[in-house]
């Protein structure tokens, strides 16, 4: 984008949408580990800095994200495209018609280590770290948030933002939506959750350092080497909204008619078909304009 259309669309973009993925794809570990941790009276400490060290029998789980890229999949152009989002109860309407660009697809790569005072115990805590996050399908299940350029936080269904709107579909007024008292409600909560768009982030256990990778990572943070594991998370950052007052209007140019054959054409006056006939030729060639082209004759002169 040129300086000059990229200061048209300043007066109509809105804040970064995603801006927080990252940093909420972290607290999520944290407290996904927290809350499901049963193994001894006391949790152990969650830390980021690797070269930390507890003085006394503290356990430790080291969560250090080391890098970050572009996920190569599901890749679209940077063009501007209406974004999922209604504010009004009728979408038809010009006044709510918002665009965006595709949302930036990252992979987020987490370093998980332990530290116990007895190297059986780092190895216990290991094994439940595993087994623990094998358990976490996904980090974050919410609805998609956007931000309009006015400030307002709003889901795809223009409702203002709040990650328990989605809890409706699956309880509403405390009972489960399986049958019951509680089941037209819950009916009418999946009817109001239609069309809504979903965030997840997703985690997996994947072999993305070698020894050698870790030891120099290690090394550079002034820690000492301990066992550890490598997970993936895969995020979606929504970028800015602009505001349009409607669609975009394309006109084109009227089609060349071509020149009816002398012939009188392929039907006789009763209506009869006959022979085909040769295609005429349009009346200007198609393509752009030429410029400048002449048509190459024979110069009795240059011949020998």
């Amino acid at each position: 984008m040129n300086p000059h259309d990229d200061q048209l669309l300043a007066a109509h973009r809105g804040p970064m949408s995603g801006r927080g993925i990252i940093g909420e794809t972290t607290e999520a570990m944290h407290r996904f580990l927290l809350d499901g941790y049963n193994l001894t009276s006391q949790p152990p400490r969650l830390e980021e800095d690797l070269k930390f060290v507890p003085k006394d029998r503290e356990e430790v789980i080291y969560i250090y994200m080391y890098r970050l890229c572009q996920n190569p999949n599901l890749l679209n152009r940077k063009r501007l495209r209406q974004a999922p989002v209604f504010v009004k109860d009728d979408p038809a309407t010009s006044d709510n018609v918002y665009y965006h660009r595709p949302p930036l697809l990252l992979d987020l790569f987490y370093l998980i280590g332990v530290h116990s005072k007895f190297r059986s115990d780092a190895e216990r805590l290991m094994g439940w770290l595993l087994l623990r996050l094998n358990e976490a399908t996904h980090l974050i299940y919410r609805p998609r948030k956007f931000i309009l350029p006015d400030g307002r936080e709003v889901d795809s269904l223009g409702r203002p933002y709040d990650p328990k709107n989605f809890s409706a579909k699956y309880t509403v007024g405390g009972g489960e939506s399986g049958g019951g008292e509680d089941a037209p409600e819950a009916e009418v909560g999946e009817k109001a959750d239609d069309g809504l768009f979903l965030e997840k982030v997703s985690l997996a256990l994947v072999d993305d350092l070698t020894v050698g990778d870790a030891i120099h990572l290690y090394t550079l943070h002034e820690a000492p080497y301990r066992p550890f594991l490598t997970y993936r998370a895969r995020v979606a950052l929504d970028g800015p909204l602009y505001k349009s007052t409607g669609g975009a209007s394309v006109r084109l140019p009227p089609l060349e008619q071509t020149n009816r054959p002398t012939g009188g054409g392929n039907a006789s006056p009763s209506g009869r078909i006959r022979g085909s006939a040769p295609t005429p030729s349009p009346r200007t060639p198609p393509g752009p304009t030429p410029y400048r082209i002449q048509q190459m004759r024979n110069n009795p002169e240059s011949e020998d």
